[in-house]
C-alpha cells in the first residue's frame, strides 16, 4: 500500500511541474519556491496545536488546487503559481513520508510517525 501511495505522490508531483510549467516562469523559480511552504512550520514556535494547524492548511491540496483555480478563472499566473508550488511540495513531503501533522507533536503525521 505503501508504494502505491507513493506512486500516486509522484503523480502529482509531476502535475505540479506541468502547472508550473505552463505558467510563463524561468524554470530557476521552481527549485527556489518549492521549499517555501515549510515556511508554516514557525506555527510549532508557538505551540504544537496552532503548529499543526497552520503547517497542515499549508500542506492541504485543497488549497493549492483552489490557488490553480483561482488563477485559471482570474488570468493571475502568480495564483496559479501558488497553487502548483504548493501541490509539488505537498506530494514531494508525502513522497518522503512527511504527513499531515497531529496536534500532539510534529512527528506525528497522518501517514504514521516519523
Amino acid at each position: 500500500m505503501k508504494n502505491l501511495i507513493k506512486i500516486e505522490e509522484v503523480a502529482q508531483f509531476i502535475l505540479g511541474i506541468f502547472f508550473f510549467y505552463i505558467l510563463d516562469y524561468a524554470w530557476w523559480w521552481f527549485p527556489v519556491l518549492l521549499l517555501t511552504p515549510d515556511v508554516s512550520m514557525a506555527g510549532y514556535l508557538i505551540n504544537s496545536k496552532i503548529g499543526a494547524w497552520i503547517y497542515n492548511f499549508f500542506h492541504h491540496k485543497a488549497l493549492a488546487i483552489f490557488f490553480i483555480l483561482a488563477g485559471y478563472v482570474l488570468f493571475n499566473n502568480t495564483l496559479s503559481l501558488i497553487g502548483a508550488i504548493l501541490l509539488a511540495h505537498s506530494a514531494m513531503d508525502r513522497i518522503f513520508g512527511f504527513g499531515l501533522k497531529h496536534e500532539d507533536g510534529f512527528k506525528h503525521t497522518h501517514l504514521g510517525n516519523i
